[in-house]
């Protein structure tokens, strides 16, 4: 017999559903769990796995690549095999890539200060122009939405859906609006949802004829590779899209390798036009004579060519996939029959976003936490944190193991149940 949905129940039978998930609640809470999921962190299982790395750079090996002793001062764009490496991975250029140290947020947020501080593509700089406007697809990326933020930018949020963001939308503002001057896009399992940008939607990026010269998609691939399941084709690359509308200068993209060896000491990676490039080493050479060019070789040395990264990620998917699943089948099982919420199923990524009833994410969180769960706080999928609909929790179900994760979600759902009764109940 098909589960009776909550809205169908009566006002008694809603109090009595209250009385009991209230009392599931304490008995929960009386448990002491403490465990945080607020951020998308690799569990200590997935570390392991590069462990080996360590030892990839013993001291009786040859400190020189291609391009210098790594030991040394130097090749500030990064040594040509960790170029090789990444490119192969974005289906790019070699001599367009740039390779830095181990956050690719760092090398987002350089690009936006030189624009506002210096100017780029022969642009005023943004400090002297009287308004700045990034456009941000959600629900997103919340320190995306901080780096914005952080210099100022009015924040526009733009729908998505399946195929990515709308796309319409994104041209009336960047092609009508020379104060519009970037968009943020994680186009591969995008956070939260897991979406990926349909060739449609890459091709209609790569399309635009923005209204200022020093407008820039913010393509931050940060996923490209962390799958969990089989994809039936590889997306449509920016780079290529671009290069194929004739418009190459209209993009930044940037991947790390902060999920697929080690978060506080991978490798980064910016591709972009050689025009671009130019510009931004120019300014980049200001402030540093170089990166860390030893742990540059010792990711090639570890993983030889993309292959055997893609293969390597393999054994990520491995480790994520149980964890996955357990988020799912527990809101199949305990959420679906209600028919109160909705939520992702994504292909790869490290996220599953959900949706409540309307006027309860903030509740959700809040009982999650005095609950024993640190959950990413409501809103923070939305720029200044204003989701308008108070619905949207990002999940991020990596660090925890497959077996406090459960306990994670048999309270989640406690909680999704109990904000659902107080709104219902009269």
């Amino acid at each position: 017999m098909e589960a009776k949905k909550l809205q169908m129940y009566s006002q008694d039978e809603l109090r009595e559903a209250l009385k009991e998930t209230k009392d599931a609640y304490d008995a929960f809470q009386a448990k002491g769990l403490s465990l945080n999921m607020a951020r998308g962190v690799p569990g200590t299982d997935q570390l392991d796995l590069t462990a080996a790395m360590l030892d990839a750079f013993p001291s009786d090996a040859s400190p020189l690549s291609e391009s210098c002793d790594v030991r040394n001062y130097g090749v500030l764009t990064g040594i040509a095999e960790a170029k090789k490496l990444f490119a192969d991975i974005l289906g790019a250029d070699p001599d367009e890539m740039f390779i830095a140290g181990n956050s690719s947020l760092e090398l987002m947020f350089t690009c936006l200060q030189i624009s506002f501080v210096r100017g780029i593509a022969g642009c005023e700089p943004w400090c002297r122009q009287e308004k700045i406007k990034f456009l941000c697809p959600v629900p997103g990326y919340d320190r995306h939405f901080a780096v914005s933020g952080y210099f100022g930018a009015e924040m526009i949020p733009v729908p998505t859906d399946e195929n990515g963001p709308d796309m319409e939308m994104v041209k009336q503002y960047v092609e009508n609006d020379p104060a519009v001057k970037g968009i943020w896009c994680v186009p591969v399992f995008a956070n939260p949802t897991g979406i990926v940008y349909s060739d449609e939607t890459v091709r209609a990026f790569a399309a635009l004829k923005p209204a200022a010269k020093d407008f820039r998609i913010f393509w931050d691939n940060a996923y490209c590779i962390h799958t969990l399941a089989d994809l039936p084709k590889a997306p449509l690359t920016i780079n290529q899209a671009c290069a194929e509308a004739g418009n190459p200068d209209i993009f930044w993209q940037f991947m790390s390798t902060s999920k697929i060896t080690f978060p506080g000491a991978g490798v980064a990676a910016m591709n972009t036009s050689k025009a671009n490039m130019q510009e931004f080493v120019k300014a980049i050479g200001i402030m540093t004579i170089g990166y860390d060019k030893v742990n540059q070789l010792r990711h090639v040395r570890f993983f030889g060519n993309a292959e055997n990264m893609r293969e390597h990620m393999k054994k990520h998917r491995a480790l994520l996939v149980p964890k996955f699943n357990t988020v799912l089948n527990k809101l199949n099982e305990e959420i679906a029959p209600l028919g109160i919420a909705s939520w992702t199923n994504p292909k790869g990524g490290y996220f599953i976003s959900f949706n409540g009833p309307k006027g309860t994410a903030k509740r959700i969180v809040q009982l999650c936490k005095e609950g024993g769960v640190t959950l990413t706080g409501a809103g923070a999928t939305y720029p200044n944190g204003n989701d308008p609909d108070d619905s949207n929790i990002r999940i991020a179900p990596t660090f925890p193991s497959v077996e406090k994760l459960a306990q994670a979600m048999e309270l989640f759902c406690i909680c999704v149940k109990l904000a659902a009764l107080e709104q219902l109940v009269k």
